[in-house]
């Protein structure tokens, strides 16, 4: 527009100071000529830009992801460019996040049949034998206690289950307080000195008088008993598991620390991982307790890492960060 403004007063004023008609009718012509001239460039120049919309638009539906955009930085087709690319990319990350909802959702009901799967069976099987009318008293009862283990071992699994959906999905409700850290290792230790003792391992525990954390304790025990009853299985009679702690103004540092198997190094990054099970791990079990571990950890604005050698033992680190208000 502001180019045909220019071409008619340049042309206007050209008239003005030339009084020779044939010259004023010519530089009208011209005049007419390039404001088409112009017109026609700027309508292409518009269709180009459009077609590219066009292609772009197409592009994201086939491949569902954002491919480079040429940039047009002029004029209402720069502004329209900017807005459809807003638009797409706040589209695609919803997809983005609806598609790893579902995925979380089939991966979840994938495992929930799998785990399952074998204690059901084993009912199933248990059941036909009960149905047998040789079956004695005493193998009766037997089938029966069998039964029941592998409906508890299911009501276990059910509740882990619920319990590891609401962290991963922040709705668990924490009810942190001020804790002494070497009592609740106190209390968290009491079972877990019996089970060391059963599989004639050495649990000893090293805490500090006037450690202080803030987390809600219930689950923070449910974590720390977990990683320690985990050290304990995996470490043969003889062996020991360790527990020490130490803080700074930065965080509390909790290490807990066996001489037991160790887990090989192409399992170790997944172990925190939801039944991922290890190479050495018991036929028992479910492989639930370490992932849950690290979601409450995580919850409470705390880190776990874990080293470990096979033949040596593994190490546990768990970082809790101190809030400076809330810990004095």
């Amino acid at each position: 527009m502001k180019l045909r403004i220019g071409i008619v007063a340049a042309a206007a004023i050209l008239c003005i100071l030339s009084w020779n008609l044939c010259l004023m009718v010519t530089v009208l012509i011209a005049a007419v000529i390039i404001i088409l001239a112009a017109d026609i460039i700027e309508k292409r120049k518009t269709k180009k830009q459009i077609d590219e919309l066009i292609s772009y638009i197409t592009k994201v539906q086939e491949y569902s992801s954002l491919p480079e955009m040429q940039k047009i930085s002029e004029g209402n087709m720069g502004i329209l460019q900017s807005e459809i690319y807003k638009v797409i990319t706040i589209l695609l990350e919803q997809y983005a996040s609806e598609h790893n909802q579902k995925k979380y959702m089939s991966d979840m009901m994938s495992d929930i049949s799998h785990q399952f799967k074998t204690p059901l069976t084993a009912i199933s099987l248990m059941n036909e034998l009960l149905m047998n009318e040789t079956v004695s008293d005493e193998q009766r009862l037997e089938y029966a206690g069998k039964i029941d283990a592998q409906i508890n071992k299911m009501t276990w699994l059910l509740k882990s289950l619920l319990t590891l959906s609401q962290l991963e999905a922040g709705v668990l409700e924490m009810k942190p307080e001020k804790t002494e850290l070497n009592k609740l290792i106190t209390d968290l230790s009491e079972p877990l000195l019996i089970m060391a003792e059963v599989a004639e391992v050495e649990y000893t525990y090293n805490v500090p008088d006037g450690l202080a954390v803030m987390v809600d304790v219930h689950w923070f025990k449910e974590a720390l008993s977990n990683i320690i009853k985990n050290c304990i299985e995996h470490t043969n009679a003889g062996g020991f598991v360790k527990l020490s702690a130490a803080q700074n103004n930065l965080h509390t540092t909790i290490i807990i620390e066996d001489n037991g198997t160790g887990i090989e190094k192409e399992h170790l990054p997944h172990i925190f991982e939801r039944f991922y099970k290890a190479g050495n791990s018991s036929h028992d079990s479910v492989g639930i307790g370490l992932a849950m571990a690290r979601q409450i950890i995580r919850v409470h604005d705390g880190s776990i890492e874990a080293e470990s050698e096979v033949g040596e033992g593994t190490k546990f680190t768990i970082s809790l960060y101190r809030n400076t208000v809330h810990d004095q």
